[in-house]
């Protein structure tokens, strides 16, 4: 365990005036020389001295103050002043002025000194006296004298509750940023025990021990945010939905708070002060799927809200949580919520219709966005922490992020940018290691990779001037580190450099997303026309089936045809063969009667 003793002094003491006392010297070491030290000394002959190459000049003056030298014995001078003129004659002046312009050796003195002038004038105009010749040298030492990028721990702040709960939120205090407002909660809500306390702290960053100030809602704190215009009232959002705010000089009690039937349905988990002429107004996001906007001067009810539905219908049930917002000063009808689907939802705050206010979406993590913050040198570049990774986007491209950090091992719970490096960002983990990334160095690995505490690290808050940082972990543990001068103190041309590779990359995915709309338009043309050849398939197998249908039943009607035919022959080959047998009987019968006649005949 750390063990950490803080000396204090009252306030009074300190700017106390000196009391100094007189008292006579006092004799503490007597060294007396050594004679055998001689021997070692060695006498420099010829002893060489640098010296400006520049000749030498000396100073010289004119006593022209003709009462004030005789006075003091002074011999006069040629040049001087004459002994018969006054010096406070003014008119007796002028004329010996203009008598003294006039002469020759005069005129000449002046040509030669502004020809003397004019000559350096000119000189100084070509070659700058002011030019740092080693330039690159000096660049090279300051490089390789750089120190290498690290961090220390400054103070550790705990939390002072027997039953220990996460630092979920961090806010600097705007002026000074001596103080730190940490917000504790349990994030198992549903284990969290019944004796455990509702208290989140202010803390002196030079005094670990105790909190300066306790503020006390009615439930747990999932966020908490100092105004900056005035730093005295911070904003917090609870687990309950409610959000409330506090004046630091009227206790630790909440001034006032929303009711809760106008509230959010689940737990706050950011909110965030708006740019505006009064610093009383703010938004707040949650999982509920709601963007609410709030006065402090009338927390009664909302004074806008905004459902996170992708479909813009504004349908609560087909919302998205939200658990991230951004909001840039310099863009004050743009804001940003990340939600826990992995989508970045841009908003337009202007906008008359909840349609028009869900501007666009920005989708490739795979699990919620924990962190979400723009550039503060570049705006339209913003960054996105969620699942495994970190991407730095850009506002032109909707696809996919123009950068990305690996996959890690361990979920990342949170990041930020830095406010003096553009090219600097940090991001924690689950493992309870803190990582700065200086893309403009190296974007493959992390510049510098942090080992702050044994359990998960939840949140993270940069102070203005870059040299600080606090980290809040799991047990409720806020680690305050001091970085390295070469990450947090601006580089020669960095914003130049940084904006080059952003521009570069954009431009790269928007190659990427034009051939990849380019193969997705060819993948369906050639769908619809594989669709096309089967309906073609189809109608031909189709028209070949009545083909045989017809085929077989003009055929089967030729074989009827025939066989009729056939019939038809049969029947008068039949009638033809009757009507033969017919004659051959009648001519038989007629033989036979003509044959009995004749015999009757002869007979007879």
């Amino acid at each position: 365990m750390e063990i950490v003793y803080v000396y204090t002094k009252k306030r009074s003491e300190f700017g106390r005036q000196c009391n100094f006392s007189d008292r006579p010297a006092e004799l503490h070491v007597d060294i007396l020389p050594d004679t055998s030290l001689a021997a070692n000394f060695t006498v420099r002959d010829p002893c060489n001295v640098t010296i400006q190459c520049a000749g030498e000049m000396s100073e010289h003056e004119v006593n022209t103050e003709r009462f004030e030298s005789e006075s003091r014995g002074i011999n006069h001078v040629e040049g001087g002043w004459p002994k018969d003129l006054n010096p406070d004659d003014m008119e007796a002046t002028m004329r010996y002025r203009k008598k003294v312009e006039k002469d020759e050796h005069y005129q000449n003195t002046i040509m030669q000194i502004a020809g003397l002038m004019e000559h350096c004038i000119r000189q100084n105009n070509a070659t700058d006296i002011y030019e740092d010749f080693l330039e690159d040298e000096d660049e090279e030492d300051v490089e390789e004298s750089e120190e290498q990028p690290s961090a220390k721990t400054i103070n550790v702040f705990r939390d002072p509750n027997e039953v220990k709960r996460t630092a979920t939120s961090l806010s600097w205090h705007p002026d000074g940023n001596h103080k730190l407002a940490v917000a504790y909660s349990s994030l198992e809500f549903q284990r969290a025990p019944n004796d455990m306390s509702f208290d989140s702290y202010i803390w002196d960053i030079e005094n670990p021990n105790k909190p300066e100030m306790t503020l006390k809602p009615v439930c747990p704190l999932v966020c908490l945010e100092y105004n900056p215009k005035d730093s005295h009232i911070l904003i917090g959002g609870s687990y309950n939905g409610q959000i409330a705010y506090w004046d630091t000089r009227k206790g630790s009690q909440p001034v006032e708070m929303s009711p809760i039937e106008f509230s959010h349905r689940d737990p706050v988990y950011k909110a965030i002060w708006l740019q505006s002429k009064t610093g009383t107004d703010i938004f707040s996001a949650s999982t509920d799927g709601q963007v609410l906007w709030w006065d402090i001067r009338k927390m009664s009810e909302p004074t806008e809200r905004l459902v996170m539905d992708p479909t813009k219908k504004g349908n609560i049930d087909n919302s998205l949580g939200a658990i991230s917002l951004e909001f840039e000063t310099t863009m004050p009808t743009k804001f940003m919520v990340g939600t826990e689907q992995g989508l970045v939802i841009s908003c337009n705050r202007k906008a008359k219709t909840p349609a028009e206010k869900i501007v666009c979406t920005y989708s490739r993590h795979h699990g919620p966005i924990y962190a979400l913050q723009r550039n503060p040198f570049f705006p339209k570049n913003f960054l996105t922490v969620g699942d495994w990774t970190a991407r730095i986007w850009s506002e032109d491209i909707k696809e996919s992020s123009i950068m990305w950090t690996k996959y890690h091992i361990a979920h990342l719970l949170d990041g930020c940018w830095s406010p003096v490096r553009p090219s600097v960002f940090f991001t924690v983990k689950m493992d309870g290691t803190l990582d700065v990334w200086d893309i403009l160095f190296k974007q493959n690995d992390p510049t510098l990779c942090l080992k702050v505490c044994d359990e998960a690290l939840y949140s993270i808050k940069v102070q203005d001037n870059g040299r600080f940082l606090a980290c809040g972990s799991q047990l409720g543990t806020t680690t305050l580190l001091e970085i390295s001068a070469g990450l947090c103190s601006l580089q020669k041309n960095e914003k130049a450099l940084v904006s080059e590779m952003f521009e570069r990359e954009t431009k790269r995915e928007k190659i990427l997303e034009a051939r990849h709309r380019e193969m997705r338009l060819k993948e369906r043309s050639r769908s619809e026309q594989s669709r096309e050849d089967e309906m073609k398939e189809t109608d031909g197998e189709e028209n070949a089936e009545e083909l045989v249908a017809r085929a077989e039943k003009d055929f089967f009607h030729i074989i009827e045809n025939e066989r009729m035919k056939e019939r038809n022959e049969e029947k008068d080959r039949d009638q033809e063969k009757g009507v033969c047998e017919e004659k051959d009987f009648q001519e038989e019968h007629e033989t036979n009667g003509v044959s009995s006649f004749v015999r009757t005949e002869i007979s007879l």
